[in-house]
């Protein structure tokens, strides 16, 4: 388990997951893309060009369709790693696990090597400092015991002033999301 660790969206976590997938590849190495969440960053997108992406299962949920990763095709699939984009999400419900970290152990059990993403505001141990600081609670967390799991937990990091940038260029989400 290598876990890219950020400490906000639009740091690249995601990016530099799929170009290390991307590296695998040109290696040889039986990879696939598990779960992408490119947000619609048009660089992101590209860059997955060429990799192989198991198709998500579409769950029912009050009347909407969600798509989540399909661990049982990923299982199916048997590759040698997974790449698995945002290890702390809550899946719907009807889905057979709750989480994606618990996903992501199914895959490991299953001996398939996982490269996956988080941000450092998803740690349970975290949310009561993150609510102090910000204002903001956090829903969406993870054991901190699923993080000492890693074998390899990699910061992916750039300034403020680049995140601003990237911010009010709509590179991270769209301008009015961003004011928001």
């Amino acid at each position: 388990l290598k876990l890219l660790l950020g400490y906000a969206a639009g740091i690249g976590k995601t990016y530099r997951m799929i170009e290390e997938g991307q590296k695998l590849r040109e290696q040889r190495v039986d990879i696939v893309i598990g779960y992408f969440e490119p947000h619609g960053r048009k660089d992101t997108i590209d860059k997955a060009e060429g990799l192989e992406m198991v198709p998500r299962r579409k769950i029912q949920y009050r009347g909407i369709t969600f798509e989540e990763m399909d661990t049982a095709a990923i299982l199916r699939r048997k590759p040698a790693i997974c790449l698995v984009d945002e290890l702390a999400h809550t899946n719907v419900p009807g889905s057979e696990r709750a989480k994606r970290w618990e996903d992501v152990f199914i895959l490991l059990d299953a001996g398939i090597d996982v490269v996956t993403t988080m941000n450092v505001q998803h740690l349970e141990s975290l949310n009561d400092q993150i609510w102090q600081i910000t204002g903001v609670e956090v829903r969406e967390t993870l054991p901190d015991w699923v993080v000492e799991q890693a074998d390899e937990v990699v910061m992916v990091d750039a300034t403020p002033a680049a995140l601003i940038n990237r911010l009010k260029r709509g590179v991270i989400y769209e301008p009015e999301k961003a004011r928001r």
